[in-house]
């Protein structure tokens, strides 16, 4: 498991799997838009809007699960002295930027129909935007300040500070009164989705992981050479 802290080991790691994991994003990608749009039934209430769904759905949860990540290598970071985790931080968080805006997209362009306004400040909707606003202050935090080491410090610090806005986004719905449906999917109760449109959201899930997964490796590969070249 060095390749997760070890720079060296990492970029062994990337050489050997970037091909195989573009390639696989690629087909899981087309293999899911072609399961969204000509395999997916219309939804008995929403008709072919819920097809949404299978870019929504995924863009979230790839949101939340880029921060969480993030979170642990601050730690990692800041507790045990690992560097790896300052360049997963800057390389990763524009990725988790994307993730986020797409889901926020998305979702408007869901609610339109079916809440009959682009917007409204439903606590799911206003954590996933706070969510976006942190990552877009990661990403200025890593352009502006000049001094890495205080920079990649800085940049661990808000990231765990920050951290405490992931469960708000994952329970909001269930804390308060939200026009956001709750979790469809649960570990602990049947999923309420039905198969014919749990199997391409599953496959468009696995996609935007590998298309994140192939973007993440490139973008820490060049972060790696970029720290060696101005040690050099």
């Amino acid at each position: 498991m060095k390749f997760l802290v070890n720079p060296s080991k990492f970029n062994e790691l990337a050489d050997y799997i970037f091909k195989p994991v573009l390639i696989l994003s690629i087909l899981l990608f087309a293999l899911g838009l072609l399961f969204s749009f000509y395999l997916s039934p219309d939804d008995y209430q929403q008709g072919s809007t819920v097809r949404i769904m299978y870019v929504h759905v995924p863009s979230a949860w790839l949101a939340l699960l880029t921060y969480a990540i993030m979170t642990l290598y601050s730690i990692a970071a800041l507790a045990f002295r690992i560097p790896f985790g300052f360049i997963f931080n800057t390389a990763v968080a524009p990725i988790g930027a994307v993730f986020t805006l797409i889901c926020v997209i998305s979702g408007s362009l869901w609610g339109k129909p079916m809440w009959g306004t682009w917007w409204v400040w439903d606590a799911r909707l206003t954590s996933v935007a706070i969510l976006f606003i942190i990552y877009l202050i990661i990403i200025f935090m890593n352009l502006s300040i000049e001094n890495r080491n205080v920079r990649e410090k800085v940049v661990a610090i808000f990231i765990l500070v920050g951290s405490v806005n992931l469960p708000i986004v994952k329970f909001s719905v269930d804390w308060w009164n939200t026009l956001h449906q709750p979790a469809t999917i649960s570990k602990l109760s049947k999923p309420s989705i039905d198969p014919s449109m749990m199997t391409p959201l599953i496959i468009m899930t696995l996609a935007f992981i590998s298309i994140g997964l192939s973007i993440a490796i490139l973008r820490i590969k060049t972060e790696i050479i970029s720290r060696k070249s101005n040690l050099g």
